[in-house]
């Protein structure tokens, strides 16, 4: 696509996305008409109405979309730095890396305040990527040891999640739930706790285009272009964690997301590694909406996990990909 059918693919996305969050304002364990939606929307009177859709339904969907954006970048841009089209932050192990610590303090540190939270899943996120790159030979090893290694060290701190569970006694319900993914109960405070992180990943992504370009080329192309590879490696790692570091506090980890958008991407085939961000955030989000409303509408009152149904929509897509041999890493030229 050039970059105008790249641009109104971006908006008929976005116009799909923001339809969802709007029709999804409506179905519950109270149901709202249209009318009641479009008019608490226009005027917040404070009925129950009014409640529902601006402090408990609204705010945890654009929470989800904001996430999706996020995973999205941050998958895409782990396939861009490790030229492998199987890198996600959860087979990457950056997602477990992040979770791991959040956990941790949640059990052991309970006067830990979570505004903390993004900071200790960065740091995290940071420590479990280095030690893949490191497994990985620095990051120069063959795909298969990327993810080899991304197994191992998500392997590795998943039973360590699992352990501290098995302390945390009543407050293990709490934390199985939000580990398998998800936005119940999620408010205005958590939104803005996330969206300076999401922002900033898919702002330096779209502002390093013509770097992340470059990283599809081998290392010796990329540095024969100028491209300093012992600087931009650590710069985009870090860009991708932080969406995982903003997300993963709120929503805990979202399954797929960060893995089947970017190919879902490629399959439109745009023009230029900025659109191809761009439109990567946009289906992130879509997907995620889509998800979270299924999860919260299909067994009314109760919730389905996010995770648990991005996983069912990601595999099937994830399966279609391998078969049809669209699992590749082309080149686009910045």
């Amino acid at each position: 696509m050039d970059a105008r059918k790249s641009s109104i693919a971006i908006g008929f996305i976005v116009v799909v996305t923001l339809s969802i969050i709007l029709l999804g304002l409506m179905p519950g364990a109270r149901m709202l008409s249209f009318d009641d939606v479009v008019r608490v929307l226009w005027a917040p009177d404070g009925k129950i109405e009014s409640i529902l859709v601006w402090t408990l339904r609204l705010p945890r969907s654009l929470a989800a979309a904001v996430a999706g954006a996020g995973l999205a970048v941050s998958g895409y841009l782990l396939q861009a730095l490790t030229r492998n089209p199987l890198a996600d932050p959860g087979i990457t192990g950056v997602t477990a890396g992040a979770i791991a610590p959040i956990v941790a303090c949640f059990v052991f540190l309970p006067w830990f305040s979570s505004a903390w939270y993004p900071f200790v899943g960065l740091v995290g996120g940071l420590t479990a990527a280095a030690v893949t790159f490191w497994v990985a030979r620095g990051g120069n090893g063959r795909p298969l040891h990327l993810a080899l290694g991304g197994i191992s060290v998500s392997l590795f701190l998943g039973a360590i999640t699992i352990y501290v569970l098995l302390l945390a006694g009543p407050q293990s319900t709490a934390l199985l739930f939000w580990l398998s993914g998800g936005f119940q109960g999620r408010t205005w405070a958590h939104l803005l706790h996330m969206v300076p992180w999401v922002t900033l990943g898919v702002a330096g992504a779209l502002s390093l285009h013509r770097v992340i370009a470059m990283f599809a080329l081998s290392d010796h192309a990329a540095a024969g272009m100028g491209l300093q590879l012992n600087i931009w490696k650590p710069v985009l790692l870090i860009l991708a964690i932080l969406p995982v570091a903003g997300v993963a506090p709120i929503a805990g980890p979202v399954a797929f997301v960060g893995l089947a958008a970017p190919h879902m991407t490629r399959l439109l085939a745009p023009k230029g590694t900025a659109w191809e961000i761009a439109l990567a955030a946009a289906i992130g989000a879509l997907v995620v909406t889509c998800a979270d409303l299924v999860g919260r509408t299909v067994v009314i009152p109760k919730e389905l996990p996010v995770g648990i149904i991005t996983a069912l929509l990601g595999g099937p897509i994830f399966i279609y990909l391998i078969q049809r041999g669209r699992l590749d890493f082309k080149a686009q030229h910045p």
